[in-house]
């Protein structure tokens, strides 16, 4: 299923943008299932098909991945 946007926020092709979509679609991940049992990395491929229709994730998909791996770890998610 792939991520919506927040109707407040506006999208973007650039990193921050992404990134806001990348931890809106974690923490809407973890509401929905918290005991998911999936590792980090599993997560982080999950979230990034959640916002793959993403402009920036469509541009540099590879970028983007680094973008959510950064922001698990930042976060420490």
């Amino acid at each position: 299923m792939p991520h919506q946007p927040s109707t407040s926020s506006q999208i973007f092709n650039n990193a921050d943008s992404f990134a806001q979509a990348f931890d809106e679609a974690w923490q809407e991940h973890s509401r929905e299932d918290p005991s998911h049992g999936l590792t980090s990395a599993e997560k982080l491929e999950a979230i990034l098909g959640r916002v793959a229709a993403h402009p920036f994730a469509q541009a540099d998909p590879a970028m983007a991945r680094q973008v959510g791996a950064f922001r698990i770890r930042l976060l420490d998610l």
